[in-house]
């Protein structure tokens, strides 16, 4: 705002509450001078939602004290930070490799959303990435049927023997044994059995899972016939 502004808008305050008004004329002076001096760079309005003659009647309203400089310079900080915390940086049109050149359109574009004359660029969506997918890609992953191709997926078939004996009951139309809680070793859906680690003494010394799920689990989820749970599970 320049003095004109300033002096406007002290006059606008002064008819809402008249303790702010000064009558002498060197007083009047001064006091423009005054707020140019600490709202010089605040606007007096933005496009987007900023109004200082708004801003002053919030104050006036609701607070019991004349108005002074800092009751308009906290609204317009409070409203530079909430919009550039609404932000993100869009990805300059500069030569990226033009470094001067990138940070200065990054800042260009920072200080318009902050002083109000550009709305604030908001994080991009995440796409599903399917528009326009090149068609031979799309009919590899058709005959693929999995991001891992079936020759790395029999290669490590070996070293994940629950997932492998999941896939394969799934290609044969059965449900998994691990979709159901094992009533021998108690193992809720989605856990592997586990077999007990006998000491020399005979005592249990924990358990380890197993490979394969016990048989009657495998049973239970092919709903051949009930199984009832038991104390002890099987080795």
């Amino acid at each position: 705002m320049d003095r004109r502004e300033i002096a406007a808008l002290l006059a606008a305050i002064g008819r809402l509450d008249p303790r702010t008004s000064r009558t002498d004329q060197a007083e009047a002076r001064d006091q423009i001078a005054q707020w140019h001096e600490l709202l010089g760079d605040v606007p007096t309005a933005t496009p987007h939602g900023w109004d200082v003659y708004a801003a002053a009647r919030q104050h006036i309203r609701l607070s019991p004290y004349p108005i002074r400089p800092s009751d308009i310079a906290r609204p317009w900080e409070s409203y530079r930070r909430d919009r550039l915390s609404r932000h993100t940086d869009p990805t300059p049109s500069a030569d990226p490799d033009d470094q001067a050149a990138w940070m200065a359109e990054l800042a260009v574009a920072r200080r318009e959303v902050a002083a109000g004359t550009a709305q604030p660029a908001p994080a991009p969506a995440i796409t599903s990435g399917r528009d326009g997918i090149d068609p031979a890609l799309e009919a590899r992953l058709k005959a693929i049927g999995s991001c891992i191709p079936p020759a790395a997926r029999a290669a490590l078939a070996p070293f994940r023997r629950s997932r492998a004996a999941r896939e394969e009951a799934l290609a044969q139309g059965q449900r998994h044994a691990l979709s159901v809680r094992c009533e021998w070793c108690l193992a809720q859906p989605g856990e592997p059995c586990r077999r007990r680690r006998i000491g020399p003494d005979g005592g249990a010394r924990g358990t380890i899972p197993r490979s394969t799920p016990h048989p009657g689990r495998v049973d239970l989820a092919n709903g051949q016939h009930d199984v009832r749970p038991r104390h002890t599970a099987p080795a």
